[in-house]
Protein backbone atom coordinates (compact mmCIF):
# COMPACT_ATOMS: atom_id res chain seq x y z
CA UNK A 1 0.00 0.00 0.00
CA UNK A 2 1.16 3.42 -0.84
CA UNK A 3 0.80 7.05 -0.31
CA UNK A 4 2.04 10.26 -0.68
CA UNK A 5 5.67 8.89 -0.69
CA UNK A 6 4.74 6.79 2.15
CA UNK A 7 4.58 2.54 2.17
CA UNK A 8 4.64 -0.21 4.86
CA UNK A 9 7.63 -2.35 4.99
CA UNK A 10 7.78 -6.00 6.59
CA UNK A 11 3.96 -6.41 7.63
CA UNK A 12 4.54 -2.50 9.70
CA UNK A 13 1.51 -0.42 10.34
CA UNK A 14 3.86 2.37 10.83
CA UNK A 15 4.22 4.07 7.63
CA UNK A 16 7.63 4.49 6.24
CA UNK A 17 9.21 6.72 3.71
CA UNK A 18 9.69 5.03 0.38
CA UNK A 19 12.22 6.19 -2.52
CA UNK A 20 9.86 6.61 -5.67
CA UNK A 21 11.55 8.38 -7.93
CA UNK A 22 8.24 8.94 -10.43
CA UNK A 23 6.55 10.38 -7.48
CA UNK A 24 9.07 12.81 -6.62
CA UNK A 25 9.83 13.33 -10.23
CA UNK A 26 6.17 14.13 -10.71
CA UNK A 27 6.10 16.30 -7.55
CA UNK A 28 9.09 18.48 -8.94
CA UNK A 29 7.16 18.76 -12.51
CA UNK A 30 3.92 19.56 -9.90
CA UNK A 31 5.37 22.35 -7.55
CA UNK A 32 7.46 24.04 -10.76
CA UNK A 33 4.38 24.49 -12.97
CA UNK A 34 2.88 25.60 -9.26
CA UNK A 35 5.40 28.35 -9.48
CA UNK A 36 5.01 29.14 -12.77
CA UNK A 37 1.49 29.59 -13.16
CA UNK A 38 0.67 31.42 -9.73
CA UNK A 39 3.90 33.55 -10.58
CA UNK A 40 2.11 34.28 -13.73
CA UNK A 41 -1.21 35.42 -11.99
CA UNK A 42 0.57 37.30 -9.57
CA UNK A 43 2.23 39.12 -12.56
CA UNK A 44 -0.88 39.34 -14.38
CA UNK A 45 -2.87 41.10 -11.07
CA UNK A 46 0.30 43.16 -10.16
CA UNK A 47 0.49 44.30 -14.46
CA UNK A 48 -3.61 44.87 -14.22
CA UNK A 49 -3.01 47.31 -11.51
CA UNK A 50 -0.51 49.37 -12.75
CA UNK A 51 -2.04 49.06 -16.45
CA UNK A 52 1.79 47.29 -17.41
CA UNK A 53 2.31 44.93 -20.82
CA UNK A 54 2.77 41.63 -19.44
CA UNK A 55 6.44 40.13 -20.18
CA UNK A 56 8.72 37.05 -19.58
CA UNK A 57 11.10 39.80 -18.38
CA UNK A 58 9.19 39.85 -15.03
CA UNK A 59 9.70 36.15 -14.66
CA UNK A 60 13.13 35.55 -15.82
CA UNK A 61 15.42 39.04 -16.15
CA UNK A 62 17.42 40.00 -13.73
CA UNK A 63 17.13 43.57 -14.08
CA UNK A 64 13.51 43.48 -13.75
CA UNK A 65 13.18 43.26 -9.97
CA UNK A 66 14.55 45.81 -7.46
CA UNK A 67 13.56 48.33 -5.36
CA UNK A 68 14.44 52.03 -7.02
CA UNK A 69 11.16 51.52 -9.97
CA UNK A 70 7.85 51.09 -9.27
CA UNK A 71 7.52 48.47 -11.41
CA UNK A 72 10.57 46.54 -9.60
CA UNK A 73 8.74 47.26 -6.57
CA UNK A 74 5.42 45.57 -7.91
CA UNK A 75 7.28 42.65 -9.24
CA UNK A 76 8.94 41.94 -6.18
CA UNK A 77 5.64 42.19 -4.02
CA UNK A 78 4.48 39.46 -6.90
CA UNK A 79 7.48 37.41 -6.35
CA UNK A 80 7.21 37.21 -2.39
CA UNK A 81 3.13 36.50 -2.90
CA UNK A 82 4.14 33.48 -4.80
CA UNK A 83 6.37 32.49 -2.21
CA UNK A 84 3.01 32.32 -0.05
CA UNK A 85 1.33 30.63 -2.38
CA UNK A 86 3.71 27.84 -3.11
CA UNK A 87 4.29 26.99 0.43
CA UNK A 88 0.46 26.25 0.35
CA UNK A 89 1.43 23.73 -2.74
CA UNK A 90 4.29 22.24 -0.46
CA UNK A 91 1.57 21.85 1.81
CA UNK A 92 -1.26 20.10 -0.51
CA UNK A 93 1.06 18.09 -2.75
CA UNK A 94 4.29 17.16 -0.53
CA UNK A 95 2.73 17.14 2.88
CA UNK A 96 5.75 16.33 4.80
CA UNK A 97 7.99 19.03 6.45
CA UNK A 98 10.84 17.55 6.02
CA UNK A 99 10.59 17.57 2.20
CA UNK A 100 9.87 21.15 2.30
CA UNK A 101 13.48 22.85 1.94
CA UNK A 102 14.30 20.25 -0.60
CA UNK A 103 11.43 20.91 -2.98
CA UNK A 104 11.51 24.57 -2.13
CA UNK A 105 15.24 24.54 -3.14
CA UNK A 106 14.70 22.40 -6.33
CA UNK A 107 12.04 24.48 -7.88
CA UNK A 108 14.09 27.72 -6.83
CA UNK A 109 17.47 26.06 -8.40
CA UNK A 110 15.52 25.41 -11.48
CA UNK A 111 14.16 28.84 -11.87
CA UNK A 112 17.72 30.16 -11.12
CA UNK A 113 18.64 27.49 -14.50
CA UNK A 114 15.71 28.97 -16.35
CA UNK A 115 17.04 32.62 -15.60
CA UNK A 116 20.29 32.08 -16.83
CA UNK A 117 19.63 30.62 -20.11
CA UNK A 118 16.88 33.36 -20.81
CA UNK A 119 19.40 35.85 -20.08
CA UNK A 120 22.58 33.97 -21.50
CA UNK A 121 24.60 34.85 -18.05
CA UNK A 122 25.05 34.01 -14.42
CA UNK A 123 22.92 36.39 -12.49
CA UNK A 124 24.73 38.87 -10.88
CA UNK A 125 22.29 42.08 -9.69
CA UNK A 126 22.19 41.27 -6.04
CA UNK A 127 18.36 42.84 -5.66
CA UNK A 128 17.78 39.90 -7.92
CA UNK A 129 19.43 37.31 -5.10
CA UNK A 130 18.40 39.14 -2.30
CA UNK A 131 14.68 38.61 -3.48
CA UNK A 132 14.92 35.42 -4.36
CA UNK A 133 16.96 34.16 -0.98
CA UNK A 134 13.57 35.64 0.84
CA UNK A 135 11.30 33.97 -1.06
CA UNK A 136 12.92 30.53 -1.08
CA UNK A 137 12.70 31.45 2.88
CA UNK A 138 9.41 32.42 3.44
CA UNK A 139 8.04 29.10 0.80
CA UNK A 140 10.43 26.74 2.88
CA UNK A 141 9.85 28.18 6.19
CA UNK A 142 5.88 28.41 5.98
CA UNK A 143 5.68 25.16 3.67
CA UNK A 144 7.30 23.61 6.61
CA UNK A 145 5.10 25.38 9.42
CA UNK A 146 1.66 24.51 7.50
CA UNK A 147 2.81 20.75 6.92
CA UNK A 148 4.38 20.08 10.61
CA UNK A 149 0.61 21.86 11.54
CA UNK A 150 -1.17 19.09 9.65
CA UNK A 151 1.70 16.17 10.65
CA UNK A 152 1.11 16.65 14.75
CA UNK A 153 -2.79 16.92 14.68
CA UNK A 154 -4.15 14.98 17.09
CA UNK A 155 -5.58 11.53 15.73
CA UNK A 156 -8.54 10.64 17.23
CA UNK A 157 -8.66 6.87 18.47
CA UNK A 158 -12.73 6.63 18.94
CA UNK A 159 -15.33 8.75 17.64
CA UNK A 160 -17.80 8.07 20.67
CA UNK A 161 -18.28 11.45 22.49
CA UNK A 162 -16.14 11.62 26.10
CA UNK A 163 -18.07 11.15 29.35
CA UNK A 164 -16.77 12.39 32.38
CA UNK A 165 -16.10 10.01 34.85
Amino acid sequence: MQSMGCCFRNGSTVPQLCWDPALIISQIMLMQAIYYSSLGLWLALVDSLVQSNPSLDQIFSYEVLGFATSPGRLSTMAFILNALTCAVGLLYFIRRGKQCLDFTATVHFFHLLGCWIYNGYFPTALTWWLVHTVCTALMAVIGEYLCMRTELKEIPLNSAPKSSV
